[in-house]
């Protein structure tokens, strides 16, 4: 019983982890348009870095 609540928490909690990675991943995209649009170079780079960690976090997640 108490391995199967346990699943449970951890399942809900990898699911509201996901969400947590699509908004911040949304963000990040809209974030990456607006640093596309003015050529800021510097902004672009770090959008595709933080987008790049958001990837492998969510990918590790669906492994699971």
């Amino acid at each position: 019983m108490k391995q199967l609540v346990n699943s449970t928490k951890k399942k809900t909690g990898e699911q509201q982890r996901k969400a947590v990675l699509r908004l911040e991943m949304d963000y990040e995209l809209a974030t990456l348009f607006e640093a596309m649009g003015e050529s800021n170079q510097s902004k672009v780079k770090e959008c595709k870095q933080k987008l790049e960690r958001i990837r492998q976090e969510l990918v590790k997640l669906k492994a699971l």
